[in-house]
């Protein structure tokens, strides 16, 4: 979900497992790859999107744990309803909302 965003209830931290990530954060560019961490304060605006060839994998924490799977459900469905292309932003920022995220203007 790589629209720019912020979260006002919690912390999240990033791991790298597979593959490089390319985090902008609070407008500074940062590579999470295998064994990397990134911590992202409350209230940071940030976004992520793989700008390599090969898939990444990372390690999202969120504490405290208050982003539930529902958060993750519903923007499946977003993704699915967009059919291969990209997802339709207000979709997304509407579920977005409704999980304590706020989108970037």
């Amino acid at each position: 979900m790589p629209i720019a965003h912020s979260h006002d209830a919690y912390e999240e931290t990033i791991y790298g497992i597979d593959g490089v990530l390319t985090f902008t954060l609070e407008g500074r560019k940062i590579e999470v790859g295998p064994g990397d961490a990134l911590c992202i304060p409350r209230g940071a605006v940030h976004r992520f999107d793989n700008l390599h060839a090969a898939t990444s994998r990372t390690l999202a924490i969120v504490s405290p744990g208050i982003l539930g799977p529902d958060y993750f459900r519903e923007i499946a469905v977003v993704a699915k309803a967009a059919a291969g292309g990209p997802p339709d932003p207000k979709a997304l920022a509407e579920v977005m909302r409704r999980h304590g995220l706020t989108p970037a203007p």
